[in-house]
């Protein structure tokens, strides 16, 4: 199914590796445009080079930048005053014991995971309502509504990504404009795979089992019992990014699974 988004441009945040990166291959599939964003220069150039190899037909555009500085932010959005797409994906998380987080721990995973991703709404929603056509997504997690309670400061900013996203989806009422929520299940990215590491690596258990054993143990209501891959957001994520899916705003999706119990 073509998505008609050919020519379409889109900002993908922290799209050097993990969902990010997988949400930039699957809108370059569609012959999106791609704005790559990440904090280190050359791991952005190695992303474009992969991907122009890949996709010769598509556009991709640095977007070095480190969204938490100001002065950063300021240059990528004078570089790239409109886009058709939004995707705040960039956040960071990290398991944690509650009574080990201390102020400072709070407030950098509410500026990295929601102030970021306000600030650039913030900027581009008036355009794309200007517009008329513009999509904006906020990739958050099932921890949002059903916290697993090993990282709260994860979770309480992952809620507030639904509560924003509804919010500024207030605000397109009438229009081709859409804010929505993804809401991910546990995923095989770089980060949870280091985590993987960290936790079986003393132990007996071979590595092959390892996802089996952590799903059986950590994540027992998920219904597939397997981490959900990257490429499947992504594929999720240009969906919703797309002239057809117009007939929802303000909703919080789940791919999670099957992980979160449903309340008939």
């Amino acid at each position: 199914m073509k998505m008609d988004l050919e020519g379409k441009l889109a900002l993908v945040t922290g799209s050097t590796k993990g969902i990010g990166k997988a949400i930039a291959i699957e809108l370059a599939k569609e012959k999106v445009n791609v704005i790559i964003n990440g904090r280190n220069r050359d791991q952005v150039n190695d992303v474009i080079n992969e991907l122009s190899n890949n996709y010769p037909d598509v556009n991709f555009y640095d977007g070095t930048a480190d969204i938490l500085n100001k002065d950063d932010q300021a240059k990528l959005l004078s570089k790239f005053e409109n886009v058709d797409i939004l995707i705040n994906n960039m956040g960071i998380f990290k398991p944690m014991n509650y009574f080990d987080i201390d102020n400072d721990t709070w407030m950098n995973f509410f500026k990295t995971n929601v102030l970021t991703g306000n600030e650039l709404s913030k900027f581009y929603l008036p355009k794309m309502l200007n517009k008329n056509f513009g999509r904006i997504i906020f990739i958050a997690s099932e921890e949002a509504i059903m916290p697993s309670g090993e990282m709260p400061q994860y979770s309480m900013t992952k809620s507030m990504n639904l509560s924003l996203a509804k919010s500024l989806s207030k605000l397109t009422k009438g229009t081709q404009v859409t804010v929505n929520t993804i809401m991910p299940g546990s995923t095989l990215t770089e980060g949870v795979s280091n985590m993987l590491y960290d936790m079986y690596k003393d132990t007996n258990l071979p590595k092959e089992d390892w996802e089996k054993d952590f799903m059986k143990n950590h994540r027992p209501l998920s219904q597939i019992q397997r981490f959900v891959r990257p490429e499947e957001i992504g594929r999720f994520a240009t969906f919703v990014s797309s002239p057809y899916a117009s007939s929802f705003s303000g909703e919080a999706l789940r791919v999670d699974g099957g992980m979160v119990p449903t309340i008939f």
